[in-house]
């Protein structure tokens, strides 16, 4: 295969994994939206921007990001990627975006393994022997890694992701039409470049200050009414 082929297959394989229509199991999760929604504070397509951008600024580039990059480079390390996860469970203070989280992972990683994803079936059985925990952005970065992205293409589709679940989320709200979701997502996607340009923090960097989506994200399972996980 030339170089300008395998080329054509990655971006193949970076769409396919980007786009909603595939099973990533990233449709339960709403990252604290619904209920800050219910509370009238992410009330219209302003206030959703704002919250976008503050989980694409303060929670992926700086934390998932973080997790991400270094899992997908100490893959197939299944030690390492297992420290890796660790550190990403230690970081992760609320307790519903935890376990979403590695129920996001779980979904992600079982997919990949029915597929046969070099990797997927190694870590996935670390998960059920109790020796990772599997969060999202680690398993994210073992299966795309083991699918051939390189680092620059796997965090387009890791971040792309971020944004369409969110944007995913707000359209099953209400907050949003589909064209809504759309021109936000264009009108981000400037910063967003601008971001993947710059290298990814380490782990001893890696943190998140979005503390109203926490707060937010704790009292969830406190909801009459729930359509999300978290």
């Amino acid at each position: 295969m030339s170089e300008v082929q395998h080329g054509a297959v990655a971006d193949l394989a970076a769409l396919q994994f980007g786009d909603s229509f595939f099973p990533s199991g990233a449709v339960s999760f709403s990252l604290g939206l619904e209920t800050l929604h219910a509370d009238g504070i992410v009330a219209d397509v302003a206030g959703l921007e704002e919250f976008l951008t503050d989980q694409v600024m303060d929670r992926w580039a700086t934390a998932e990001r973080a997790f991400f990059a270094a899992a997908h480079e100490a893959c197939p390390d299944w030690p390492a990627v297992a420290e890796i996860d660790a550190l990403q469970e230690a970081m992760t203070l609320p307790r519903e975006l935890r376990e979403g989280s590695r129920k996001g992972g779980a979904a992600l990683l079982g997919v990949h393994a029915r597929m046969e994803t070099p990797g997927a079936q190694a870590y996935r059985e670390r998960l059920r022997a109790g020796e990772a925990h599997g969060h999202l952005a680690v398993v994210q970065g073992v299966v795309l890694k083991g699918s051939g992205l390189d680092l620059a293409r796997a965090e387009a589709v890791s971040l792309h992701g971020h944004c369409a679940m969110i944007l995913g989320a707000a359209l099953r709200l209400g907050l949003i039409g589909h064209l809504d979701g759309q021109i936000m997502l264009r009108g981000l996607r400037p910063r967003m470049a601008a971001l993947l340009a710059q290298p990814a923090p380490g782990l001893d960097e890696a943190r998140s200050y979005v503390p109203l989506a926490d707060v937010a994200a704790a009292r969830h399972e406190e909801a009459a009414v729930r359509l999300f996980s978290n």
